[in-house]
């Protein structure tokens, strides 16, 4: 099941035009907005996510052997040579992050690469304990406990890669820089190398690795920055000011993860956290100036950022509401809020 989401604000904009939304059923919470717009609930897990996927595996399964390897769903292979039985009974050497993709390289230079997409989830069992209920899209047993790879909804995205040699792995990989890894000036050339919004630029696995929709969000509030900011037009502060708070963000999640799950296998992975700024905080308080949370929403994806901290006041053009407004559609916050009390 896709992760429910409350719906705060149910009905708003309920006046003048804007009461065809809710003959829509465009509801104004994080989720049930979303949900209309069509954007799925579940969200890729991104670089703190996986980075505490790959140090829990790392625990568990390096110089362990494989034992057995069963695939589910045949959609899920993505490749017809090596072939997935010639991993039985070798052990694994070592585990990497590769964007936001987990690869456990076995002796003899074959490697394992899942990808998770949006809604695939990792799931361990110990030797001799009950695996998970849910039917799995591939189970490993190593000589330690039983991985499993489920995945939430319809669509099947999560993919599984046999690959033979550095070279075939290298393939797999975006190209991004590691944030966590580079340095300014480094940070800097990725984002000036093209003109794109910030959002944009953030989310590129080809500029950087591992950051996607949920952190995107949660740096640019960090740096108060707005999200269609182009990145030829950002002066050398505001890159220095991004490049501070995208590693901060990302370090403070990654170290919070950790304490949470300890030891243990982390479940739950999901982008929607209370402790969040603004991601999936849609007419929520901003945490720093108390002004509600607004968001842009655009096919499958949602922008959540404060007009207050990041715009200067101005709200940014929401295509799941300005197109319905059009000219009615309210350029500050003030206007939003006096549309909404009429």
């Amino acid at each position: 099941m896709a992760e429910q989401r409350p719906c705060p604000a149910r009905g708003a904009l309920a006046n003048g035009r804007a009461r065809g939304l809710q003959r829509r059923g465009d509801t104004q919470g994080p989720s049930c907005g979303a949900r209309a717009a069509g954007v799925t609930l579940w969200t890729m897990p991104e670089l703190p996510d996986v980075e505490l996927y790959r140090e829990a595996l790392a625990r568990r399964v390096l110089g362990a052997k494989l034992e057995e390897l069963r695939i589910g769903q045949p959609f899920l292979l993505r490749t017809v040579d090596p072939k997935p039985a010639e991993l039985v009974g070798r052990t694994v050497r070592e585990l990497r992050r590769v964007g936001k993709r987990i690869a456990f390289g076995f002796e003899g230079e074959l490697w394992l690469v899942i990808h998770l997409m949006i809604a695939g989830r990792l799931h361990w069992a110990d030797a001799g304990a009950k695996p998970p209920g849910r039917k799995p899209l591939v189970a490993l047993r190593f000589s330690t406990g039983l991985l499993t790879l489920t995945e939430a909804g319809s669509k099947r995205r999560a993919s599984l890669h046999v690959l033979r040699g550095d070279a075939a792995l290298a393939a797999h990989d975006p190209g991004g820089i590691e944030p966590l890894e580079t340095d300014l000036a480094s940070f800097a050339r990725a984002l000036r190398q093209a003109n794109h919004t910030l959002k944009r630029s953030l989310t590129d696995p080809r500029l950087l690795s591992g950051i996607g929709n949920a952190y995107s969000d949660e740096i640019l509030h960090r740096a108060r920055l707005s999200p269609i900011t182009m990145t030829q037009k950002l002066t050398d502060a505001e890159i220095e000011r991004l490049f501070a708070a995208t590693r901060a963000v990302l370090v403070e999640w990654l170290e919070r993860f950790r304490a949470q799950t300890g030891d243990a296998f982390p479940e739950g992975v999901t982008a929607f956290r209370p402790e969040m700024a603004v991601h999936g905080k849609y007419r929520k308080p901003c945490p720093v100036c108390g002004s509600p949370v607004q968001r842009i929403v655009y096919a499958e994806n949602e922008t959540n950022y404060c007009a207050t901290c990041q715009t200067n006041g101005r709200l940014l053009a929401d295509r799941a509401l300005s197109r319905l407004l059009k000219s009615d559609w309210p350029r500050t916050l003030e206007e939003m809020e006096a549309l909404r009390s009429r």
